[in-house]
């Protein structure tokens, strides 16, 4: 099966946890990966080509398009918009810092507009390109309290994504989103240790209780997520469009 091979792959918040996973299986399974974040520092042991840039930023994200091009030999056939800013700096909506706000969106919503926008040229001229954006269930069914900016951004994503679809889908361009819930990363292991501190507990007890949230009991691997990613970017999801 054809699957990722030989395809130029830009993934960001490639660093770590479900980014640094998903890279090293597209790796894996013969794709030409760059991963960006925001710092050098964070990339340069990476072992992969990368690109540092604010992704928050229009000048930021074009910077990255552009690096990503000339380290892959050519125009970009998958993106994953993996980025994305926590919860664990908010506070309840009537004291949320307005600044606080527009870096949610600015990270999780507007940035990831500003980079499909510079890779769907290319993917609607030569009638191929995946699309895959990291939301949340946040977005959906399970809003955080104390989380104006990153449940209401990562709803945002989802639009976002479902309009990719749309425009994109005549032209073999698809677009879909994953949404995790609860993953065992660094994000979430900063969550954790604010919950704890604010709710008086540990942070064991925090991830025992997001565990219970779900059939399993469990929460999920950067892994198991990077696995969902990699089948949507594969030419063998044409028939998934719109998807979350």
């Amino acid at each position: 099966m054809p699957g990722v091979e030989g395809r130029r792959v830009l993934l960001t918040g490639g660093n770590r946890g479900i980014g640094m996973a998903a890279a090293k299986l597209f790796r894996e399974r013969g794709a030409n990966v760059c991963i960006v974040a925001r710092t050098e520092a964070a990339l340069a042991s990476s072992g992969f080509a990368f690109v540092a840039a604010d992704l928050s930023t229009r000048d930021g994200c074009s910077a990255a398009i552009k690096g990503a091009i000339d380290q892959l030999g050519g125009p970009i056939d998958i993106l994953v918009c993996n980025h994305g800013i926590g919860s664990a700096h908010e506070k309840a909506l009537h004291l949320t810092d307005i600044d606080d706000w527009k870096t949610s969106m600015d990270t999780n919503v507007i940035g990831p507009f500003y980079l499909t926008r510079e890779v769907m040229p290319s993917m609607v001229e030569k009638r191929y390109g995946r699309i895959v954006y990291t939301a949340s269930t946040a977005a959906t069914e399970g809003a955080e309290p104390h989380a104006c900016g990153y449940n209401t951004s990562k709803a945002g994503l989802c639009g976002l994504m479902r309009s990719v679809a749309q425009d994109g889908g005549e032209y073999n361009v698809t677009s879909n989103a994953v949404l995790p819930g609860w993953v065992k990363t660094e994000m979430a292991d900063r969550s954790a240790k604010a919950e704890a501190e604010a709710k008086g507990t540990t942070e064991e007890e925090i991830w025992k209780q997001r565990a219970a949230l779900y059939p399993a009991k469990r929460v999920l691997t950067p892994e198991e997520v990077a696995h969902t990613i990699l089948f949507l970017a594969s030419e063998e999801s044409s028939g998934v469009v719109g998807s979350l």
